[in-house]
């Protein structure tokens, strides 16, 4: 990671904290984005664009075009930023998979196209996807999640076939995230049995660098304890 610049979607969540974190650790330098308001102020190394609604195409191509001016290039976007819901599609409401699709496909397709042009002009472009294990089956209460992260993947599978060659994009599928606020929900779950964030920065972080040149269009699940 040294020397590389990375944007960072969901940036102050507890994935994408820790993905940030973990990239400024090994020498990157890093956009964080968010919905919620920036919490650091600007440095050489890092920046935090917050308050901003990455499911509004205009919104995610100012963030993107600020984060490229301040470093001066990007060489990696990795896409965090999302959302759940658990509803039964009989009893659920139509404005859930509205929300969870602008929240899961829509911020990764603006943030992306937006990015593309300068990861292209990078010569090493990397675009890091969050799908999700769930999406590869949805049970009972997950189809409006499982609908817009199986989006995600197709959007993954797409853009590395049309910028193959170009610019690498891949997908991590984590099972259940080892979260404060999953503990809180599911406070009988076997924790030992769910993927930590450090885990899948791990992965992601691998995905983003110069030794997965050769990985596009993978869909990577993490976490299969489960």
């Amino acid at each position: 990671m040294q020397g590389k610049v990375l944007i960072v979607t969901g940036a102050l969540g507890a994935l994408g904290k820790v993905v940030a974190e973990t990239a400024s650790a090994r020498g990157a330098r890093v956009a964080g984005i968010d919905h919620a308001p920036s919490q650091v102020s600007a440095t050489p190394e890092r920046i935090e664009i917050g308050g901003v609604d990455l499911s509004d195409p205009a919104q995610a191509k100012t963030a993107v075009e600020a984060a490229a001016k301040h470093f001066g290039r990007l060489d990696a976007l990795i896409n965090i930023a999302g959302g759940f819901a658990f509803e039964t599609v009989g009893d659920g409401d139509i404005r859930t998979w509205q929300r969870l699709y602008a929240l899961n496909v829509l911020t990764a397709l603006n943030t992306s196209r937006a990015a593309l042009p300068h990861l292209a002009a990078s010569g090493a472009g990397r675009i890091v996807n969050i799908g999700a294990m769930g999406a590869l089956q949805a049970g009972s209460g997950m189809g409006p999640y499982a609908a817009s992260k199986a989006g995600v993947h197709r959007l993954t599978e797409a853009l590395a076939n049309e910028w193959k060659g170009k610019v690498t994009v891949n997908a991590v599928l984590p099972s259940i995230i080892d979260t404060k606020a999953n503990r809180a929900d599911m406070p009988k779950a076997d924790f030992s049995k769910w993927v930590t964030p450090q885990e899948l920065a791990e992965v992601i972080l691998f995905l983003a660098s110069d030794a997965a040149s050769g990985v596009t269009g993978a869909l990577i699940p993490v976490g299969g304890r489960v």
